[in-house]
């Protein structure tokens, strides 16, 4: 046996196997697992310069895996604004102020996370609620679900967008009714026209932002993230390189990249790919969000009659792209939200494996968030994987039957349901939407409760086990990396966290609670608090 690098003991180790499930020591060489058992068999592996790990019985699991992430714009985020705790349009005007008087003149302010859900009068907020206090400073922060932004004059000004500017496919300016003047607010395809006119942050200030985003990763327990790249042209990618290049990376990277930068060159981006960087496929969109209102269904919002929704691009024209990346052999990564979306995506997916012939593609959907009862089934045929995110249960279920009423929230998040028809459910954050951390998505998926404490349609909740497979294991069969991690045995990665509780013991209430103590990647401690 190759020396042995870490020994983990007095451990209740959750192997994620069915045999053994669980054991008590571990012993890695490496990088990898070379040994699993009792304290007796594995503290007999330790010699000269071995570390020991005493984990005085704590649970040990393999390393969680955010099946959607963003990991640069959720670095840049730490970096930005964050308006998340803005109560109304005033709160949220006086953190905009206070944010950009920390700026050097003509820097524009980002980030957002704002959430006028949770506002008593829900109205949107407009451009004239923070131009008095950015006369100068270009703002742009996008709300929590990212599909909606508020632009300031001064960034409308520099982006070119005036009452003449015409709506652009797939996306909504939001204008005055009787001027006919933008409002500041933008929707989804909206956001690239002032995106494409903010500065490219520079390679030092990308670097610090993926470092930071690394560290909050492995403070929780992420050692893998699967990143669904947004920005400019292979941007996320060529940091991601510069980092690793520079760097030791601690959590392991996935990319899925636009469609759309595939569609501009057919060409793949240039770098080295290995255990810690790789690109997975590509990542597209079929409609909006609920939040924003974009999210399309088949029937009108109930609070909208006039709405049914946005498509983001021709079905036909991205039924011929997402072919042609299936060609290549690009996973297809499909954001997919309201009950039509979500058929429309069945049957590009259904036509693209009928043209191209039966092969392990594993199409995911991004979110499957609202569902007919026939289109579980038709993604358990398709052996499609739900890839989608559980803490948006707690979000969304404050406000979505004042969205789209009782009877279509009762296929919202729709997990139990999905399970039980044999759907393989991979788990993430969809991080800066939503918290990182994974303790606080499986809470959500094990008991739904909201804030006032109910559970909102129980009957979709999920079982410990199978929420933690879903972050682990089952995230892992995602990205096809089910041979490399995901489970604790010899031969696997040594990727595994230790936690200050035993989540399968503990009411379920609690398990957001947990604190990750140690953080293992690669063989190597991460994180220790």
């Amino acid at each position: 046996m190759a020396h042995v690098s870490l020994i983990i003991l007095n451990a209740a180790v959750w192997t994620g196997l069915r045999s053994p499930g669980r054991c008590q020591a571990i012993a890695v060489s490496d990088d990898r697992i070379v040994a699993t058992g009792s304290n007796a068999d594995i503290s007999s592996l330790a010699e000269t310069g071995t570390k020991v790990i005493n984990a005085g019985g704590k649970l040990v699991l393999p390393g969680f895996n955010d099946s959607h992430a963003h990991l640069l714009l959720g670095g840049r985020q730490l970096m930005a604004a964050d308006l998340r705790n803005a109560n109304n349009r005033d709160e949220l005007a006086a953190m905009v102020a206070s944010a950009s008087r920390l700026l050097p003149r003509g820097r524009w302010l980002t980030g957002g996370n704002w959430d006028n859900s949770k506002w008593a009068d829900q109205r949107l907020p407009v451009k004239e609620d923070i131009d008095p206090f950015t006369p100068t400073t270009p703002v742009f922060v996008t709300r929590s679900d990212l599909h909606m932004g508020l632009a300031n004059s001064a960034a409308l000004a520099a982006a070119g967008i005036t009452a003449g500017t015409p709506e652009p496919s797939g996306g909504a300016i939001m204008r005055h009714p009787v001027t006919g003047e933008p409002t500041g607010i933008l929707k989804d395809a909206a956001l690239e026209l002032v995106r494409q006119a903010i500065p490219s942050p520079s390679i030092d200030e990308s670097l610090v932002a993926v470092g930071k985003a690394s560290e909050l990763a492995a403070s929780l327990g992420v050692t893998s993230l699967q990143d669904m790249a947004v920005g400019k042209e292979w941007e996320s990618w060529d940091v991601f390189q510069t980092y690793h290049r520079r760097h030791s990376l601690t959590v392991r990277l996935s990319l899925h990249m636009p469609l759309a930068d595939w569609v501009k060159t057919k060409a793949l981006p240039t770098g080295a790919q290995d255990a810690w960087l790789r690109l997975s496929g590509v990542k597209a969109f079929v409609d909006g969000s609920l939040g924003s209102s974009t999210a399309l269904f088949f029937a009108p919002y109930d609070d909208e009659p006039d709405n049914n929704g946005l498509l983001m691009h021709p079905v036909a024209e991205l039924c011929e792209q997402l072919n042609d990346a299936d060609i290549t052999g690009l996973q297809a990564a499909v954001h997919a939200i309201g009950d039509k979306a979500n058929n429309i995506l069945l049957n590009i997916f259904s036509e693209v494996a009928a043209r191209n012939g039966r092969r392990d593609r594993r199409f995911r959907v991004e979110h499957a968030q609202h569902l007919s009862a026939g289109d579980i089934d038709r993604i358990a045929a398709l052996g499609a994987i739900a890839s989608v995110q559980p803490s948006h249960v707690i979000d969304d279920g404050r406000w979505a039957e004042r969205r789209i009423g009782p009877e279509r929230a009762k296929f919202a998040y729709p997990f139990r349901s999905l399970t039980d028809a044999g759907v393989m459910l991979a788990f993430g954050s969809d991080w800066p939407v939503a918290s990182l951390n994974p303790l606080e998505g499986i809470q959500a998926a094990v008991t739904r409760k909201l804030d006032d404490g109910q559970s909102w349609h129980p009957e979709q909740r999920i079982t410990v086990e199978e929420a933690v497979k879903a972050y682990t294991a089952n995230a892992a069969f995602a990205e096809f990396a089910e041979n490399e991690k995901g489970t604790l045995s010899p031969g696997m990665l040594a990727d595994f966290i230790v936690l200050s509780r035993d989540i399968f013991t503990i009411p379920p209430d609690e398990i957001a609670t947990v604190q990750v103590v140690c953080t293992v990647c690669g063989g190597r401690v991460i994180y220790e608090k």
